[in-house]
Protein backbone atom coordinates (compact mmCIF):
# COMPACT_ATOMS: atom_id res chain seq x y z
CA UNK A 1 0.00 0.00 0.00
CA UNK A 2 1.04 3.64 -0.04
CA UNK A 3 1.49 5.55 3.18
CA UNK A 4 -2.20 6.46 3.35
CA UNK A 5 -3.57 2.92 3.12
CA UNK A 6 -5.54 1.33 5.91
CA UNK A 7 -4.27 -1.47 8.13
CA UNK A 8 -6.97 -3.98 7.12
CA UNK A 9 -5.92 -4.12 3.47
CA UNK A 10 -3.98 -7.02 1.98
CA UNK A 11 -0.37 -5.91 1.67
CA UNK A 12 1.80 -6.48 -1.37
CA UNK A 13 5.54 -6.21 -2.03
CA UNK A 14 7.02 -4.46 -5.04
CA UNK A 15 10.47 -5.64 -6.18
CA UNK A 16 12.44 -3.75 -8.82
CA UNK A 17 15.50 -5.18 -10.58
CA UNK A 18 17.16 -2.45 -12.65
CA UNK A 19 19.67 -4.07 -14.99
CA UNK A 20 22.03 -2.89 -17.71
CA UNK A 21 19.54 -3.11 -20.57
CA UNK A 22 16.09 -3.24 -18.94
CA UNK A 23 14.19 -3.09 -15.66
CA UNK A 24 12.11 -5.96 -14.31
CA UNK A 25 9.45 -5.53 -11.64
CA UNK A 26 7.51 -8.08 -9.64
CA UNK A 27 4.43 -7.81 -7.43
CA UNK A 28 4.39 -10.31 -4.55
CA UNK A 29 1.70 -11.27 -2.10
CA UNK A 30 3.94 -12.58 0.68
CA UNK A 31 5.96 -15.31 -1.14
CA UNK A 32 3.72 -15.58 -4.19
CA UNK A 33 4.74 -13.74 -7.35
CA UNK A 34 1.49 -12.42 -8.82
CA UNK A 35 2.87 -10.74 -11.91
CA UNK A 36 6.08 -9.48 -13.43
CA UNK A 37 6.86 -7.01 -16.20
CA UNK A 38 9.91 -5.82 -18.12
CA UNK A 39 10.46 -2.17 -19.05
CA UNK A 40 13.10 -0.61 -21.24
CA UNK A 41 12.68 2.57 -19.19
CA UNK A 42 11.02 2.68 -15.78
CA UNK A 43 10.11 6.08 -14.36
CA UNK A 44 7.58 7.68 -12.05
CA UNK A 45 4.80 7.52 -14.67
CA UNK A 46 5.15 3.77 -15.07
CA UNK A 47 5.41 3.26 -11.30
CA UNK A 48 2.22 5.21 -10.69
CA UNK A 49 0.32 2.93 -13.06
CA UNK A 50 1.74 -0.22 -11.43
CA UNK A 51 0.90 0.65 -7.85
CA UNK A 52 -2.57 1.95 -8.73
CA UNK A 53 -3.66 -1.70 -8.99
CA UNK A 54 -2.24 -2.97 -5.68
CA UNK A 55 -2.00 -1.88 -2.05
CA UNK A 56 1.80 -1.98 -1.99
CA UNK A 57 3.27 -1.38 1.44
CA UNK A 58 6.89 -2.44 0.94
CA UNK A 59 9.29 -1.88 -1.95
CA UNK A 60 12.89 -2.78 -2.74
CA UNK A 61 15.00 -1.39 -5.57
CA UNK A 62 18.15 -3.09 -6.84
CA UNK A 63 20.11 -1.26 -9.52
CA UNK A 64 23.40 -2.03 -11.26
CA UNK A 65 23.38 1.34 -13.08
CA UNK A 66 23.51 4.96 -11.94
CA UNK A 67 20.74 5.87 -9.51
CA UNK A 68 17.61 7.57 -10.83
CA UNK A 69 17.13 10.10 -8.04
CA UNK A 70 13.67 11.13 -9.21
CA UNK A 71 12.48 7.53 -9.04
CA UNK A 72 14.16 6.90 -5.69
CA UNK A 73 12.62 10.01 -4.15
CA UNK A 74 9.21 8.93 -5.43
CA UNK A 75 9.57 5.44 -3.96
CA UNK A 76 10.80 6.78 -0.61
CA UNK A 77 7.86 9.17 -0.33
CA UNK A 78 5.26 6.63 -1.49
CA UNK A 79 5.90 3.44 0.47
CA UNK A 80 5.84 2.80 4.20
CA UNK A 81 8.85 0.50 3.80
CA UNK A 82 11.41 1.24 1.09
CA UNK A 83 14.84 -0.34 0.69
CA UNK A 84 17.48 0.84 -1.77
CA UNK A 85 19.61 -2.30 -1.83
CA UNK A 86 23.30 -1.76 -1.11
CA UNK A 87 26.17 -3.59 0.58
CA UNK A 88 24.99 -2.41 4.02
CA UNK A 89 21.48 -3.88 3.65
CA UNK A 90 20.97 -6.87 6.01
CA UNK A 91 20.45 -10.09 4.04
CA UNK A 92 19.47 -13.64 5.11
CA UNK A 93 22.81 -15.18 4.03
CA UNK A 94 26.47 -14.79 5.01
CA UNK A 95 28.40 -12.84 2.38
CA UNK A 96 32.09 -13.83 2.07
CA UNK A 97 32.82 -11.62 -0.94
CA UNK A 98 36.04 -9.72 -0.19
CA UNK A 99 34.65 -6.46 -1.60
CA UNK A 100 30.90 -6.53 -0.91
CA UNK A 101 30.53 -2.95 -2.10
CA UNK A 102 31.49 -4.06 -5.63
CA UNK A 103 29.29 -7.17 -5.74
CA UNK A 104 26.44 -6.83 -8.22
CA UNK A 105 23.20 -6.56 -6.28
CA UNK A 106 21.46 -8.78 -8.80
CA UNK A 107 24.08 -11.48 -8.22
CA UNK A 108 23.48 -11.45 -4.47
CA UNK A 109 19.71 -11.43 -4.89
CA UNK A 110 19.89 -14.39 -7.28
CA UNK A 111 21.76 -16.63 -4.82
CA UNK A 112 19.38 -15.60 -2.03
CA UNK A 113 16.45 -16.55 -4.27
CA UNK A 114 18.06 -19.90 -5.08
CA UNK A 115 18.78 -20.63 -1.41
CA UNK A 116 15.13 -19.92 -0.60
CA UNK A 117 13.79 -22.18 -3.37
CA UNK A 118 16.21 -25.03 -2.60
CA UNK A 119 17.38 -24.68 1.02
CA UNK A 120 20.23 -26.61 2.65
CA UNK A 121 21.79 -27.31 -0.74
CA UNK A 122 25.07 -26.35 -2.41
CA UNK A 123 24.03 -24.14 -5.31
CA UNK A 124 25.55 -22.66 -8.45
CA UNK A 125 23.56 -19.79 -9.95
CA UNK A 126 24.18 -18.97 -13.61
CA UNK A 127 22.65 -15.67 -14.72
CA UNK A 128 22.82 -15.37 -18.51
CA UNK A 129 22.21 -11.74 -19.36
CA UNK A 130 24.30 -8.92 -20.81
CA UNK A 131 27.13 -10.60 -18.92
CA UNK A 132 27.08 -14.18 -17.66
CA UNK A 133 27.67 -14.52 -13.94
CA UNK A 134 28.48 -17.64 -11.98
CA UNK A 135 27.82 -17.50 -8.23
CA UNK A 136 28.11 -20.17 -5.57
CA UNK A 137 26.33 -20.41 -2.21
CA UNK A 138 26.80 -23.43 0.02
CA UNK A 139 24.29 -25.47 1.98
CA UNK A 140 24.92 -23.35 5.09
CA UNK A 141 23.80 -20.21 3.18
CA UNK A 142 27.35 -18.86 2.90
CA UNK A 143 27.97 -17.01 -0.35
CA UNK A 144 31.49 -17.96 -1.45
CA UNK A 145 31.92 -15.84 -4.56
CA UNK A 146 31.67 -16.20 -8.29
CA UNK A 147 32.86 -15.12 -11.73
CA UNK A 148 31.81 -12.76 -14.51
CA UNK A 149 32.08 -13.56 -18.22
CA UNK A 150 30.89 -11.91 -21.44
CA UNK A 151 27.33 -12.65 -22.54
CA UNK A 152 26.18 -13.81 -25.98
CA UNK A 153 25.94 -10.39 -27.62
CA UNK A 154 29.28 -9.27 -26.17
CA UNK A 155 31.00 -12.30 -27.67
CA UNK A 156 29.33 -11.90 -31.05
CA UNK A 157 30.17 -8.18 -31.20
CA UNK A 158 33.77 -8.70 -30.13
CA UNK A 159 34.41 -11.17 -32.96
CA UNK A 160 33.11 -8.58 -35.42
CA UNK A 161 34.71 -5.48 -33.91
CA UNK A 162 38.17 -6.93 -33.21
CA UNK A 163 38.59 -8.51 -36.64
CA UNK A 164 38.51 -7.09 -40.15
CA UNK A 165 36.42 -9.67 -41.97
CA UNK A 166 34.17 -11.53 -39.54
CA UNK A 167 30.51 -10.44 -39.81
CA UNK A 168 28.26 -9.36 -36.97
CA UNK A 169 26.02 -12.36 -36.34
CA UNK A 170 22.64 -12.22 -34.65
CA UNK A 171 21.98 -14.73 -31.87
CA UNK A 172 19.65 -17.58 -32.82
CA UNK A 173 18.68 -20.71 -30.97
CA UNK A 174 18.95 -23.24 -33.80
CA UNK A 175 22.71 -23.64 -34.20
CA UNK A 176 24.54 -26.89 -35.07
CA UNK A 177 27.37 -28.22 -32.97
CA UNK A 178 29.76 -27.53 -35.85
CA UNK A 179 29.26 -24.62 -38.21
CA UNK A 180 29.15 -25.19 -41.95
CA UNK A 181 29.81 -21.58 -42.99
CA UNK A 182 31.32 -18.51 -41.33
CA UNK A 183 28.06 -17.26 -39.86
CA UNK A 184 27.07 -20.61 -38.32
CA UNK A 185 30.66 -21.18 -37.17
CA UNK A 186 30.58 -17.90 -35.22
CA UNK A 187 27.13 -18.54 -33.75
CA UNK A 188 27.89 -22.15 -32.79
CA UNK A 189 31.29 -21.18 -31.44
CA UNK A 190 29.72 -18.60 -29.13
CA UNK A 191 26.67 -20.59 -28.01
CA UNK A 192 28.36 -23.94 -27.51
CA UNK A 193 31.38 -22.21 -25.99
CA UNK A 194 29.03 -20.92 -23.29
CA UNK A 195 27.36 -24.34 -22.93
CA UNK A 196 30.74 -26.01 -22.38
CA UNK A 197 31.70 -23.18 -20.02
CA UNK A 198 28.61 -23.73 -17.87
CA UNK A 199 29.10 -27.50 -17.86
CA UNK A 200 32.73 -26.99 -16.95
CA UNK A 201 31.86 -24.91 -13.87
CA UNK A 202 29.31 -27.51 -12.78
CA UNK A 203 31.77 -30.39 -13.21
CA UNK A 204 34.55 -28.54 -11.36
CA UNK A 205 32.34 -27.62 -8.41
CA UNK A 206 30.91 -31.14 -8.17
CA UNK A 207 34.37 -32.47 -7.33
CA UNK A 208 34.13 -30.72 -3.95
CA UNK A 209 30.34 -30.43 -3.75
CA UNK A 210 28.95 -33.67 -5.26
CA UNK A 211 25.32 -32.80 -4.37
CA UNK A 212 25.53 -29.48 -6.20
CA UNK A 213 22.36 -28.14 -7.82
CA UNK A 214 22.34 -25.48 -10.53
CA UNK A 215 19.92 -22.63 -11.20
CA UNK A 216 19.82 -20.92 -14.59
CA UNK A 217 18.27 -17.48 -14.94
CA UNK A 218 18.51 -14.35 -17.07
CA UNK A 219 17.24 -13.19 -20.43
CA UNK A 220 19.36 -15.63 -22.45
CA UNK A 221 18.33 -18.73 -20.49
CA UNK A 222 16.38 -20.25 -23.38
CA UNK A 223 19.56 -20.55 -25.47
CA UNK A 224 21.11 -23.00 -23.01
CA UNK A 225 18.55 -24.77 -20.83
CA UNK A 226 18.03 -27.66 -23.25
CA UNK A 227 21.69 -27.97 -24.29
CA UNK A 228 23.29 -28.57 -20.88
CA UNK A 229 24.26 -32.11 -19.96
CA UNK A 230 23.66 -31.49 -16.27
CA UNK A 231 20.13 -31.16 -14.82
CA UNK A 232 19.34 -27.53 -13.98
CA UNK A 233 16.49 -25.52 -12.50
CA UNK A 234 15.47 -22.75 -14.89
CA UNK A 235 13.85 -19.83 -13.04
CA UNK A 236 13.48 -16.58 -14.97
CA UNK A 237 12.36 -14.63 -11.88
CA UNK A 238 15.15 -15.74 -9.56
CA UNK A 239 16.44 -12.21 -8.88
CA UNK A 240 12.95 -10.92 -8.10
CA UNK A 241 12.37 -13.86 -5.73
CA UNK A 242 15.63 -13.04 -3.97
CA UNK A 243 14.75 -9.36 -3.69
CA UNK A 244 11.43 -10.29 -2.13
CA UNK A 245 13.24 -12.45 0.43
CA UNK A 246 15.57 -9.56 1.30
CA UNK A 247 12.60 -7.21 1.63
CA UNK A 248 10.70 -9.60 3.88
CA UNK A 249 13.83 -10.24 5.97
CA UNK A 250 14.16 -6.50 6.70
CA UNK A 251 10.48 -5.64 7.15
CA UNK A 252 9.90 -8.54 9.57
CA UNK A 253 12.92 -7.74 11.75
Amino acid sequence: MNKKSGTNEIMYNLCIDQGNSSTKIGIFKQDILLESHVYEILGVTEMTEIISRYSVNSCILSSVIANNNELINYLESTFANFILLNDKTPVPVINRYATPETLGKDRLAAVIGAAYLKPKTDLLVVDAGTAITYDFIDAQKVYRGGNIAPGIDMRLRSLHEFTQKLPLVKAENNSPLLGTDTQSAILSGVLYGIVFEINGYIDALKIKYPELSTFLTGGSTFYFDTKLKNPIFAEKNLVLIGLNRILQFNVQK
